[in-house]
């Protein structure tokens, strides 16, 4: 007898894949977690029965979440996490010496107990010395803060459940507070393609639009979320993703990265035309 999870991507849309091996189930005061080993994309882990990362594709989300705003500010210092519960932001984000602080703010502790035990692909950093972990609302952690951090990642899940405050104007608006002069908002931002997927994907950029005087939006491709088309928002008070980018600086860092290059950079900046009209006309 064959073992399938499946996702559905919407009504009339499902996603399929045979597993190997089922490994853990959990259910905490938030979601229920799962992990399994498939045939394909090798360790799986969902939330409340969605994807969230697996061991084939992860390096593509985890890529392009980190290193597009650090090599805008290669002087970034202080990093703020905001969920990224199976850890794998912080092991990018850990690869820069330059990089002193790294705070994580995941509201369910057992995400991150389930990411150690099963998932060190990606969760293999979350011991380094300059990692701090907190259990707690990422809302109410960046409340009346102000120029503490000089990157902020919001490594969410969609604007449902524990994520919903994350897509919120309060919530963007302290994201602002909390950043230094040439801080950075890295947020997820929903894929363009499904109609439920863009709504969210245009509230959450118009609100963005509305705090920060720069506000852009870049493209990955990630096979296993639905359409496979997703997006993230930067923002910042006073960086230009490409117009201050110098790729000589990235590049002389030496990073071995398996998505992002200082091309991909670039491109990612050049979005679809229906994608445009949706951001324009918001």
């Amino acid at each position: 007898m064959e073992l399938w999870y499946t996702e559905e991507h919407t009504e009339n849309v499902r996603f399929g894949i045979k597993v190997k091996e089922y490994l853990y189930t959990g259910q905490s005061d938030f979601q229920r977690i799962d992990v399994f080993e498939s045939y394909e994309f090798g360790r799986v882990l969902t939330l409340d029965g969605l994807m969230m990362v697996n061991e084939k594709d992860e390096f593509i989300y985890h890529d392009m979440i980190t290193h597009v705003a650090m090599a805008t500010n290669p002087n970034i210092k202080k990093v703020l996490v905001i969920g990224g519960g199976d850890g794998g932001t912080v092991r990018e984000i850990s690869r820069y010496s330059s990089v002193e602080q790294i705070d994580m703010v995941e509201i369910d502790e057992l995400v991150v107990k389930s990411a150690i035990e099963h998932l060190q692909f990606t969760a293999s950093k979350l011991d380094d010395e300059r990692v701090n972990l907190y259990f707690e609302d990422g809302v109410k952690f960046v409340e009346g803060k102000e120029r503490v951090y000089d990157l902020i990642i919001v490594d969410s899940t969609d604007p449902i459940g524990p994520g919903e405050g994350l897509f919120t104007t309060e919530f963007y608006q302290n994201c602002y507070n909390v950043l230094t002069d040439k801080g950075i908002l890295v947020n997820q931002n929903e894929s363009p393609y499904y109609d439920q997927n863009a709504k969210e994907l245009v509230r959450a950029n118009k609100k963005i639009k509305s705090i920060f005087p720069i506000s852009e939006v870049y493209q990955y491709h990630m096979p296993t979320y639905p359409s496979g088309h997703w997006l993230f928002g930067f923002a910042s008070k006073e960086l230009h993703p490409i117009k201050d980018f110098d790729a000589k600086r990235w590049n002389s860092l030496g990073l071995k990265t398996k998505y992002y290059n200082t091309d991909i950079h670039l491109g990612a900046f050049a979005l679809p035309n229906y994608v445009k009209e949706m951001i324009q006309n918001d």
